[in-house]
């Protein structure tokens, strides 16, 4: 991303006026921010809530707006108990997957997901794989996912490598965790103070625990915890300025981990988490997410057909210069003309939650098909 001398930066296929591109790595004036937000939420009653809990956008004052993802990392499918977005011997990135991992007590019955991942580069980035890089571990019963800020390629850096490495290192960390008892914020501590590649990121990383989910987000990547058909949580995404996320660097020249928020979310067999970069997020809102969950379920589909489904949506609107998306409403809302989606690399990864004394886990998911689409 290069911004011309009238100021104006082209973000997909659409120009927006007035964004400046920061030429080389993320600095920030305000060095006080230091600790991590945290928030609980009830979600004890199986059963829909009166409306959805959509926390909203951090923001903090910066000078500069702006970075545009996009560019380089390697694919292919695996079947490694961890697995995440680099190639060592039982470390590798996901296209698609599907896995089945055990979890925490729901009154008393043992609860598992049941996990399927869909990645989808760029299109100008499909030889080099794109900038997003994503894990899953099943008998650890986490997963993450992080997006490389492309705008390090203005300078010949792939933030690929950054992501990839920040992934790799929290599996890990999360093998050193005690089990049924992750804590994502200590694994993204200690997963950025390893990471030396140059570059930044966003990060997410969830674990099913003795007491429900256990989440860490920084930046606009983010998760979704959809119930019978509706969207009860949404993890907030995190920016300076819009269009210029929170995100982490090696050393001490971007955001610490502590700014991250953390969240402990009880769940219920039969509802489906759904964790993303914000190339699913800049394109879909949360209802569209749900509905093509609700859709998927009834028709009986595994997690990964789901994540592909949901990713190829993304990808649609993404191109689709016709449509309000989540990012034209951001960047309206923030005083730019831009209209349609926004190109960009795309992760999804999707969670049935069931238990395990569910021969089908599909079956757990019942009650969505008794809801309309």
């Amino acid at each position: 991303m290069a911004a011309s001398a009238s100021n104006a930066v082209l973000l997909g296929d659409l120009y927006l006026d007035d964004v400046t591109a920061k030429p080389s790595g993320v600095h920030f004036r305000d060095r006080t921010r230091r600790g991590a937000l945290r928030a609980t939420v009830n979600l004890r009653r199986p059963r829909p809530l009166s409306g959805p809990l959509n926390f909203g956008c951090s923001t903090s004052d910066a000078s500069w707006r702006s970075w545009n993802p996009s560019s380089l990392l390697r694919h292919k499918n695996s079947s490694f108990a961890c697995c995440s977005a680099e190639t060592t011997p039982n470390v590798q990135h996901l296209a698609t997957s599907t896995f089945s991992i055990d979890q925490t007590n729901f009154g008393g019955e043992r609860l598992k997901l049941f996990l399927g991942s869909c990645y989808l580069p760029h299109p100008d980035k499909e030889d080099t794989g794109g900038e997003d890089a994503h894990f899953i571990c099943t008998d650890e019963q986490a997963i993450g996912v992080a997006d490389g800020v492309g705008g390090w390629a203005d300078v010949g850096v792939n933030a690929g490598l950054f992501a990839q490495e920040l992934m790799s290192h929290s599996v890990r960390a999360i093998e050193e965790e005690p089990k049924g008892s992750i804590n994502p914020a200590r694994v993204l501590e200690k997963a950025h103070s390893c990471t030396k590649a140059r570059g930044s990121s966003t990060a997410c990383i969830i674990a099913l625990t003795d007491m429900g989910l256990h989440a860490i987000n920084l930046g606009d990547s983010g998760f979704i915890v959809v119930r019978d058909g509706c969207t009860i949580f949404r993890s907030p995404v995190q920016q300076h300025d819009f269009n210029f996320t929170y995100q982490l660097e090696s050393g001490n020249g971007g955001d610490l981990p502590s700014s991250g928020e953390v969240f402990t979310i009880p769940v219920a067999p039969g509802d489906v988490v759904i964790a993303g970069t914000d190339g699913l997020f800049d394109n879909l809102y949360n209802d569209a997410v749900a509905e093509v969950v609700l859709h998927a379920v009834q028709a009986g589909l595994e997690p990964q057909v789901t994540a592909q489904k949901i990713a190829a949506l993304a990808r649609q609107r993404a191109q689709d210069r016709n449509r309000q998306t989540p990012f034209s409403t951001a960047a309206q809302e923030a005083g730019f003309r831009y209209y349609g989606g926004k190109l960009d690399d795309i992760t999804v990864v999707v969670s049935y939650i069931t238990g395990s004394t569910c021969a089908n886990p599909l079956a757990e998911l019942g009650p969505l098909n008794k809801i309309e689409g």
